[in-house]
């Protein structure tokens, strides 16, 4: 194989059968043949939070380092020089009601009532079409919970309540719920190479690697084989338990693939899916609903019984102020992972922008949203800030109006998104 084109394309080996990739490695500089594979790509990251966060709670104040953080984004100290809390930001078309604010938050766009769906390419899927070519996979669309069917009161389809990326204006992409099948999609296994681990065809030619690149390249390797087998044992043991109290289906009946139990341990499960994506350059976006608007999710963890969107009504109080935390935690988890992972004199968060939204600022607030950005796309995007909007003018706090700062920064520079044809000031 021609280890050099290969390089410059994207970092991979070539298994029996599998392919499986690597992390970005600073000898990728001197193997490649040409300038692309010393430039680490950048990546695009959103988890979103159904039905509002508690307002009391979500505030920074102050810059870098001095940052103060509200209770709900306190996980997130640690990250406070690559962090922007961002306030004040609204969409137009969003605001309302429910359904219609979560199927628009990534496109803007004015959704439309009845059985029709019609909406907007949300900027996920614009930058997936951007790098399609440059990655195996497009983008990762993953979810903690199940889509639901029917119309919600206002008129709007749960299919808008239900999902936050859509490929063309009357479709979304159906989100990928069990871990098993999000980590395969991304490996190229066949169910025997994943519960075989698909590794071991390829031990040898990481092995052949190891003697042709730096010695900080050798024990990336080895730490990034690690967590892929630390994510598949993961994978297999939660494959396990969610077996082990379902009764076995007729033998010409196919079993249904149910979702982990646990769901605090299924949420950092998808988050360290996406880590590895994003390590491995399998794709460069992606997006994890841990929760849809009107979501029915339950917390027995946090000794909460009642159903998300119920307490959502209550946002003051304690039992969702714990949700809201949790959700956030999730976030900074997998920002705290990207941010170990060493991309030269950067890391894959540094390379990267990781943001966290909700639809509603509390319960059926849409006149802003809340929003928090980790990473700083390769140096392009200045981090370590408080930034409110909220009196600026309708006009110049525009969500979408922050899109179009992001796309730019990423190499995706359009006239216009949703209802923004300007970019956002100051970001």
């Amino acid at each position: 194989m021609n280890l050099a084109g290969q390089i410059s394309r994207r970092t991979m080996l070539q298994g029996l059968g599998c392919t499986i990739a690597l992390p970005w490695l600073e000898s990728a500089k001197i193997l490649a043949s040409d300038a692309v594979a010393a430039t680490p790509p950048q990546r695009f990251g959103c988890l979103f939070m159904g039905d509002g966060i508690s307002p009391h709670h979500w505030w920074s104040k102050g810059d870098g380092a001095a940052m103060e953080l509200g209770s709900s984004l306190e996980s997130l100290a640690p990250y406070k020089e690559k962090l922007n809390v961002i306030n004040g930001l609204f969409n137009r078309h969003g605001d309302g009601g429910h359904a219609r604010c979560t199927g628009n938050i990534l496109s803007g766009a004015n959704l439309v009532r009845g059985r029709v769906i019609s909406g907007g390419v949300s900027m996920d899927q614009k930058l997936s079409q951007h790098f399609e070519e440059a990655t195996p996979v497009p983008s990762l669309v993953l979810g903690c919970e199940q889509p639901v069917s029917g119309f919600h009161e206002s008129q709007y389809s749960m299919v808008y309540a239900s999902h936050i990326s859509w490929r063309t204006t009357n479709s979304p992409i159906p989100i990928e719920l069990y871990p098993s099948l999000a980590f395969d999609s991304l490996f190229g296994g066949q169910t025997s190479k994943l519960q075989g681990s698909i590794l071991d065809d390829a031990l040898s030619q990481a092995n052949a690697l190891r003697g042709k690149v730096s010695g900080s390249d050798r024990i990336k390797i080895d730490e990034y084989l690690t967590s892929v087998r630390e994510t598949e044992k993961q994978i297999q043991m939660l494959n396990k338990a969610s077996r082990r109290d379902t009764p076995l289906p007729p033998a010409s009946q196919r079993p249904p693939v149910g979702q982990p139990k646990d769901f605090k341990e299924y949420a950092k499960l998808m988050c360290d899916i996406i880590a590895l994506a994003f390590q491995t350059d399998r794709t460069r976006v992606a997006t994890l609903l841990l929760s849809r608007d009107l979501s029915g999710q339950t917390y027995q963890f946090l000794n909460i019984r009642d159903a998300h969107h119920n307490l959502s009504h209550s946002n003051t109080e304690a039992s969702y102020q714990a949700i809201v935390k949790f959700h956030v935690e999730q976030y900074a988890y997998l920002v705290g992972k990207l941010a170990k992972m060493q991309e030269g004199d950067r890391t894959v968060l540094d390379n990267s922008c990781i943001m966290f939204v909700s639809e509603h600022w509390d319960a059926h607030n849409g006149t802003k949203v809340p929003v928090a950005l980790a990473g700083g796309l390769r140096g392009t995007l200045k981090t370590g800030r408080s930034l409110d909007y909220l009196k600026a003018g309708d006009d110049k706090r525009k969500l979408c109006s922050l899109y179009l700062s992001i796309l730019d920064r990423m190499g995706l520079e359009l006239k216009e998104f949703g209802d923004a044809k300007e970019r956002l000031a100051g970001i």
